[in-house]
């Protein structure tokens, strides 16, 4: 019997449960993945980025999250020789109605506590003489780091504390009860006290299986990048963002620093046709059926239509995706980009066709379900995993403190 099993080895999972081997140092913990290695998903593929927050909501767990997510990060990779790198970041306005967007993004940042500066059309071109724009928001809170070194460094603390992980270990059913929950996977059956759900991509399916009903439906967006040919890497110096669409969910295409040295040019948002589907031609009958029939996905996607079908030409046209990255660095050629990874967000969708703006976490009888945490939840991760041990229910606070004193 263990006392917590966590579904789930990225980022988000493993952070829980290193919080939980310091919080319950006595615990018996299961780390519990369906692949090989750990962060294969939305970890191993996103940009690396350590967000500030400026784009989210003052007061919602996103912002809060990583504002203190962002500076816990840092302390962490410090600690633990973790390649970051704070190289900051430029929002740039290219267009004149772009203006008072970015000076209402400034406002936020300004609520949400950041250390944030307008600069000029000229401070702008001392920073990034490549860049064109009309003005530019400077948030130098914002940075890089080798999340997938920081995901398998959380690992290993799990396992220093004793901690069990199960990799190659896919759950196939979860009976939940009152004395606790029975997890069947292709590799045994487990019995625990309390199960969190951190499986991300397939974290709504997880509740669903635990009897829980999350009211959203997790939907896959695909995100494809270019590389910049190594000659013209200094042409980026900071992390390079447009000032975002209001009408569009997403950031817009942009220039990210990677930690290897590489720079990364995108990414655009489709729909992904598999919810692990990192190319083009990736499908999974029932996970498309899932998305097409399902009236919040149509209800999102109708009002959309305009900059989803801009999406997909970026996707299928390399002239298309060049035009977008030449409104920020104009001297860009189609010979300058070459094609690189793609990653996967897993973004939850209510019934109502609104996506949900904020970390999604709701507890089960004898469990806990993290049902949408995108982007930046891998700047926040040390904040949500503590957050989550921090808001266990009593009777399992108690009886593990219990165990700790018998002990």
């Amino acid at each position: 019997m263990f006392d917590f099993a966590i579904v789930g080895g990225g980022i988000v999972g493993l952070s829980t449960g290193m919080a939980l081997t310091k919080r319950f140092p006595n615990a018996k913990i299961v780390m519990i993945e369906k692949e090989k290695d750990w962060a294969q998903h939305q970890t191993g593929h996103n940009s690396g980025v350590i967000h500030s927050g400026i784009y989210y909501k003052p007061g919602s767990f996103k912002a809060r999250f990583a504002r203190e997510g962002n500076e816990a990060m840092v302390r962490f990779c410090q600690e633990h020789g973790i390649k970051y790198e704070m190289c900051g970041k430029v929002i740039v306005a290219t267009e004149p109605e772009e203006l008072p967007l970015m000076d209402n993004l400034y406002k936020r940042g300004l609520e949400n506590e950041l250390n944030v500066s307008k600069i000029s059309v000229e401070e702008l071109k001392e920073i990034e003489p490549h860049v064109r724009g009309l003005g530019a928001i400077r948030v130098s809170s914002c940075g890089i780091a080798d999340y997938v070194g920081v995901a398998r460094t959380f690992a290993r603390i799990i396992q220093e504390g004793g901690g069990e992980l199960r990799l190659g270990t896919e759950v196939q059913r979860i009976d939940e009860r009152a004395d606790g929950v029975t997890i069947t996977t292709n590799n045994g059956t487990f019995q625990s006290r309390y199960l969190i759900n951190c499986a991300g991509l397939h974290s709504d399916r997880v509740a669903k299986m635990s009897g829980k009903d999350p009211g959203m439906k997790i939907v896959p967006f695909r995100g494809e990048y270019y590389e910049l040919v190594p000659e013209k890497k200094h042409l980026v110096k900071h992390l390079i963002y447009p000032v975002p669409n209001p009408d569009f969910p997403f950031l817009g295409v942009h220039f990210t620093r990677m930690i290897n040295g590489d720079v990364h040019a995108g990414p655009n948002a489709v729909l992904s046709f598999k919810r692990e589907g990192y190319t083009k031609s990736d499908f999974d009958l029932k996970d498309l059926a899932e998305v097409l029939t399902y009236p919040g996905f149509w209800k999102m996607a109708m009002p959309n239509m305009k900059e989803g079908m801009k999406e997909i030409v970026r996707s299928f046209s390399k002239q298309a995706f060049l035009a977008s990255l030449q409104r920020l660095i104009p001297e860009l050629t189609e010979k300058d980009i070459v094609p690189t990874h793609a990653g996967v967000r897993a973004q939850a969708l209510k019934p109502d066709g609104n996506m949900v703006d904020d970390f999604a976490i709701f507890p089960g009888e004898k469990s806990m379900h993290v049902c949408n945490a995108p982007s930046p939840a891998a700047t926040a991760s040390i904040k949500i995993g503590e957050s989550i041990v921090e808001n266990l229910p009593a009777a399992i606070v108690d009886a593990q403190n219990k165990t700790t004193i018998s002990v």
